[in-house]
């Protein structure tokens, strides 16, 4: 099966603007033109499970979750919720509101905002907080370009940010970071530093789930993944952080622009923010959330990062606002 056409690019301020480098997505009817590969490490359970998302429909798939996600059904969500908690043991105390029966829909839960100072700010100027609940899946240098996915996996920076040359130039040997929101994490994102929005990009694209096992056997899972790319110009440099969706996720939103929904035709989408139009968010201020979870990924520019927090590697546990990496000193 050959690949569709690379997708249009649309810009919105003024005046609408063509990406430089159009972004290819799969063709949706039927399996991925990119096909699966039977990995001989890997159990039998686990090969099927990669194989099957290439053809699963996973656009279709989305869709209805999401439309079941926003149902309010009332005992029947209220026990939908009970069953979640249970499967995967969802810390409610942490929950403003710790009961199942307060809310209304699946989507209301699953995006629940957490009482107030469960998850104090680191208070050193110096320090980022980190963005989100979740597990640190890679975080590094960027090399040529290239952003590690896992053992054997890396990816285009340029791809990730939809394939705006402009965007990603500030990011060319910078650092980054991939944290991974499993089900039972609480899932709205905060700014790691005081930042004013810049530019906000949608990228249509495949919904793979975005799990380690996925990650470590699907190529290019980020940059192929629909996202949504919002920078930032901070004090101390660029930074930008990537809301890449996945499988079932009913969809992604940003407290300036609300939920983001892909066009009719496929397009890249861009919106330039300045002058009255500039948003600033001080570092602790949610910026955006996930509805059914993901992936975060976090760019900084080069020499912005005297380096990330010791502690943080591969498979460690994250919580939003604990230190996530040290300022380089400012010459």
């Amino acid at each position: 099966m050959a690949p569709s056409a690379p997708i249009a690019s649309t810009t919105i301020t003024a005046s609408w603007k063509p990406c430089r480098k159009p972004v290819t997505v799969a063709n949706r009817r039927g399996c991925d033109p990119i096909q699966p590969t039977l990995m001989m490490n890997m159990s039998i359970t686990d090969n099927l499970k990669i194989a099957g998302q290439y053809c699963l429909p996973k656009h279709a798939l989305s869709r209805l979750v999401g439309k079941l996600a926003a149902a309010e059904a009332g005992n029947l969500t209220t026990r939908v919720i009970e069953a979640f908690i249970k499967q995967y043991q969802v810390d409610m105390s942490e929950a403003l509101h710790e009961s199942p029966a307060h809310y209304k829909s699946f989507n209301e839960f699953f995006t629940r905002e957490l009482k107030p100072g469960i998850r104090p700010l680191v208070e050193d100027a110096m320090t980022l907080a980190l963005p989100v609940d979740g597990t640190v899946s890679q975080l590094g240098p960027i090399q040529q370009g290239r952003i590690i996915q896992a053992k054997g996996h890396d990816y285009s920076a340029r791809e990730l940010l939809g394939g705006y040359e402009d965007l990603v130039a500030p990011f060319k040997d910078g650092d980054f970071a991939t944290i991974y929101l499993a089900p039972k994490d609480y899932h709205r994102i905060h700014m790691p530093l005081d930042g004013v929005l810049e530019s906000m990009v949608f990228v249509p694209g495949d919904l793979f789930s975005v799990n380690p096992l996925t990650a470590e056997n699907v190529p290019n899972l980020f940059a192929r993944n629909e996202r949504v790319v919002a920078t930032f110009r901070t004090p101390h440099g660029p930074m930008a952080l990537v809301l890449v969706g996945a499988t079932i996720v009913a969809s992604i939103e940003t407290i300036w622009a609300g939920n983001i929904a892909p066009t009719k035709e496929k397009r890249v989408v861009r919106w330039d923010y300045s002058g009255d139009e500039a948003i600033t968010l001080q570092k602790g201020a949610e910026m955006g959330l996930f509805k059914l979870g993901s992936t975060v990924v976090c760019l900084f520019g080069p020499g912005m990062l005297a380096g990330f927090e010791p502690h943080l590697a591969n498979g460690v546990t994250t919580r939003m606002g604990q230190p996530f990496a040290k300022l380089a000193a400012q010459a």
